[in-house]
């Protein structure tokens, strides 16, 4: 995929995923996680402080999360 749409991506506050090439699908909790370089995409897993590292070549899609209309964002609890 192209780098600059996976950069145009980045702008909106929405997490997302990144579907590759051999089926596996990488969440990306906010924009924030991900950092974009010529030769790679790295994606942070915040939960369990996990790094993925992915050739732009093999991202294939991004997939946006899916939202039910009608009901609002869950927010947690502090």
């Amino acid at each position: 995929m192209n780098l600059q749409i996976i950069r145009q991506r980045l702008n909106r506050p929405q997490a997302f995923t990144l579907r590759l090439s051999d089926g596996t699908r990488v969440p990306v909790a906010h924009p924030d996680f991900v950092a974009v370089a010529p030769w790679e995409v790295i994606v942070i897993d915040a939960k369990n402080k996990d790094i993925t590292r992915i050739d732009p070549i093999h991202v294939v899609a991004i997939e946006e999360e899916r939202r039910i209309p009608g009901k609002p964002n869950r927010k947690r609890k502090r």
